[in-house]
């Protein structure tokens, strides 16, 4: 089942798989010690994008672009270039709004920030996660807080929008730490701040050290006050948040990120690369090999296709209207139940105004900022 090449499609999310070294906590599609199939990959990935344009029919202009990884910032300049050249030929750039790029400090040269403005690049976002040399080491990033200092100067030379993504609740990280690190970050020249909760992923070698009792996580409760202390000391510091894991200074928002919030259609090309297209998500393979070979033989590459039910498209307007301080339209949930379903709906709505969870009002329905780190359970019951 394809993507439905007939959707106004107006955003691509674009995979670079290639890292230096894997992350402990990596769940992405990424690949090390691989960088002699750069060349290859750069050449199916653009077939990929040029098989997509024929089989579409004019798209409107694009606005949001991500490169997204792995890690991008070790894309080849010359490949990069190839690659802007044939976007511009081959779609309308004209009404580009952002087009991001994720570097990671200790993989950046500085002439390479001159190159990705050159290409059309207007963000970058930076991977700091922590400002300990020690903690990074043991989660296998290589990276060192120098790397990071280097590149901030650099980059806000270049850029007007920097976004830097940080972990709360790494192992080894102390809370007088964190609010040090906090205290330091808000007065780098940033506009956006990305911040996630560490997440254990299967197949990961820090899931294999913490079954193994190798590693000890951090309590739950104090990273979750952790959490909404930072959230008060971003606003003071003029970062206001706009949604669970995002916090931008006016005029700054993450553009393509809302895209996925507002289940907007977009266009995924590489490995592992997802697709929406308003009623499917598709998926292409993983396997790096395997996509090389079949576009080169002309053959479909999807490795997953889902034609979502009307009870799954309820439960991603509900958990992404609640994620985003814009809060969730209730008539976007209600107007396709049953009168049972609605009914329960509302019921549910009420009792959960009375323990504090959420709030209404105008018909947009808020989660409260206290409970935001269980959103996804607010959520969830909200639909039982």
């Amino acid at each position: 089942m394809e993507y439905n090449c007939a959707v106004d499609t107006r955003s691509f999310y674009i995979h670079w798989p290639f890292c230096p070294y894997r992350c402990h906590f990596c769940p992405f599609v990424a690949i090390s010690g691989q960088d002699h199939l750069m060349g290859q990959y750069h050449k199916a990935l653009m077939k990929e994008i040029i098989t997509f344009a024929q089989k579409t029919a004019p798209l409107g202009p694009l606005e949001t672009i991500y490169l997204g990884g792995g890690t991008p910032s070790t894309w080849p300049n010359e490949l990069l270039l190839d690659m802007f050249g044939i976007l511009r030929d081959t779609f309308d750039l004209s009404k580009i709004s952002e087009i991001t790029l994720e570097a990671n400090p200790g993989t950046v040269q500085k002439e390479q920030l001159a190159v990705w403005k050159e290409a059309g690049i207007t963000r970058l976002s930076i991977g700091v996660q922590s400002l300990d040399d020690e903690v990074l080491k043991k989660l296998n990033r290589h990276q060192k807080v120098s790397d990071v200092y280097q590149l901030i100067n650099w980059a806000q030379h270049e850029f007007d929008a920097l976004s830097v993504d940080l972990i709360i609740g790494l192992p080894g990280v102390e809370e007088a730490q964190w609010k040090s690190m906090i205290h330091e970050v808000v007065q780098w020249p940033v506009n956006h701040i990305s911040m996630y909760f560490l997440s254990i992923h299967e197949n990961t070698p820090l899931y294999t050290r913490l079954v193994k009792n190798e590693l000890t996580l951090p309590p739950e409760d104090p990273i979750v006050d952790l959490y909404y202390w930072t959230v008060e000391a971003f606003a003071k510091a003029g970062l206001e948040q706009y949604e669970i894991s995002s916090f931008a200074r006016a005029g700054f928002q993450a553009q393509h990120n809302q895209v996925y919030w507002e289940r907007k259609p977009y266009k995924g090309f590489g490995i592992g690369s997802c697709s929406f297209d308003g009623q499917r998500r598709l998926q292409n393979i993983k396997n790096v090999m395997h996509y090389m070979k079949l576009l080169e033989e002309g053959k479909d590459i999807e490795a997953s296709s889902e034609l979502l039910t009307p009870e799954q498209i309820r439960l991603e307007k509900v958990m992404l209207g609640l994620r985003r301080m814009k809060g969730l339209v209730i008539s976007d949930v209600l107007h396709d139940m049953t009168d049972q379903e609605r009914n329960r709906f509302m019921y549910n709505m009420q009792e959960f105004e009375i323990e504090g969870l959420v709030k209404q009002s105008g018909g947009i329905l808020y989660l409260n900022k206290s409970v935001v780190a269980v959103e996804n359970e607010v959520a969830l019951r909200l639909l039982q």
